[in-house]
């Protein structure tokens, strides 16, 4: 199982091409991959002339990953993708740095402004049973989500439908998830792109969804309207996202305070 994916620049982003997909590197623990501008063993190429040949270094490590840079001048900048502007600097020469964030964009500087890629760690673990001492190896949950991330609230926005009457089969749209969320001061600038990006990491990093043909089959609608009945259908099933969470969301008349043409863009 893989501890990070690294998304390699100037690859389709997850969810804004229904016909492409990104490029991706999975490393599991003990695995590395060297970054900068090309040259023998360098798996995540920056095309920048102010890059180094070999700048830098990721290590997958158990359920998170760590950052060596190679420069002797410059410091990296790691960004939490989730956070409020949150960052960690890896200063020059230093190996190994770790990093504790599960959506990451790492940044290097160079002659055309900066360069990029993102690593995702989708196996973070988080608190579930109360651990005993001396109980021996520690049990990995086969699905951690985070419910402070911003994934998690689409799924419960996803869900909320059948949460709230088992019997109604209908799952809300993009659009439909956008304009439930806005409301929340952490949504405002959702869009359909990042909504789709969300269900795509949800299904193929977080759930590790084998959808099959219904991947592959029919319109765009199609396979995005797969995607989404398979995330609910095995979120509820196995108790991913519960009545509790419905908490998270906006209260249900807040939706229509938000601009209608907005939900859409």
């Amino acid at each position: 199982m893989e501890t990070i994916i690294v998304q390699l620049p100037g690859t389709a982003q997850w969810g804004e091409d229904e016909t492409g997909s990104p490029e991706l590197i999975h490393l599991g623990p003990g695995d590395i991959a060297d970054f900068g501008r090309g040259g023998a063993g360098v798996r995540i190429v920056l095309t920048d002339p102010g890059i180094s040949r070999r700048a830098g270094q990721l290590e997958a490590a158990g359920d998170y990953w760590r950052l060596s840079n190679f420069s002797r001048s410059v410091s990296y900048v790691v960004e939490n993708l989730e956070g409020a502007g949150e960052y960690l600097s890896v200063a020059p020469g230093r190996l190994g740095a770790p990093v504790p964030f599960e959506f990451s964009r790492v940044v290097l500087p160079a002659l055309s402004g900066t360069a990029t890629f993102k690593v995702f760690a989708p196996q973070h673990a988080y608190l579930g049973e109360q651990s005993v001492p001396g109980g021996g190896e520690q049990t990995v949950h086969p699905f951690a989500l985070d419910p402070t991330s911003k994934y998690f609230l689409v799924l419960v926005a996803l869900c909320e439908p059948r949460l709230r009457d088992p019997s109604d089969s209908a799952l809300p749209g993009v659009g439909q998830i956008v304009e439930r969320l806005r409301p929340l001061e952490s949504c405002r600038d959702l869009t359909r792109s990042a909504v789709n990006y969300h269900i795509d990491y949800l299904a193929f990093a977080k759930l590790r969804l084998d959808l099959g043909e219904e991947a592959t089959a029919g319109t765009d609608g199609g396979r995005t309207g797969a995607k989404r009945t398979r995330l609910a259908s095995v979120a509820l099933r196995f108790g991913l996202v519960r009545e509790e969470h419905l908490g998270l969301l906006p209260p249900r008349g807040a939706a229509r305070l938000t601009d209608p043409q907005e939900a859409g863009a």
